[in-house]
């Protein structure tokens, strides 16, 4: 199975935040100001970047935009956190460049059937078995 894990993290969130989403990672970097976001990037260079959806819903899209659009940051994984489901913003979200949603109650369902190994593991696995499952039969 490939599970792909990330070296360096970058949590964009306010300062109360849930560390459940990086507890398996040791390099994390936590800013919580919108003006740090891409000093940081340049300087940590992360292999995943993790926005909190409710903190800078009204600046992600121009976030974003100008991440997918800098070559030095191609490689970069964008991840958001969020609440709870939208089908609209989700969707705009996805095709401007967020590779991974987490959402709150998928969170806490994983955290309920058993110990978190990764959450981010857990989010890219499921994909892989749908497809394996469904070359299977």
């Amino acid at each position: 199975m490939i599970r792909t894990r990330f070296k360096k993290v970058l949590l964009v969130a306010p300062e109360i935040s849930s560390h459940q989403l990086t507890a398996d990672y040791k390099h994390v970097r936590h800013i919580h100001t919108i003006n740090n976001i891409f000093p940081s990037i340049y300087e940590s260079t992360p292999n995943l970047i993790v926005f909190d959806y409710n903190f800078i819903s009204k600046d992600l899209e121009k976030i974003i935009r100008r991440i997918r659009t800098n070559n030095f940051y191609s490689k970069i994984k964008i991840c958001c956190y969020k609440s709870k489901v939208e089908p609209k913003a989700d969707s705009l979200l996805k095709a401007i460049g967020v590779d991974f949603f987490v959402y709150e109650e998928e969170l806490r369902a994983i955290q309920k059937s058993k110990n978190i190994f990764s959450i981010f593991t857990e989010m890219l696995e499921r994909p892989v078995l749908g497809t394996l499952s469904n070359v299977h039969n």
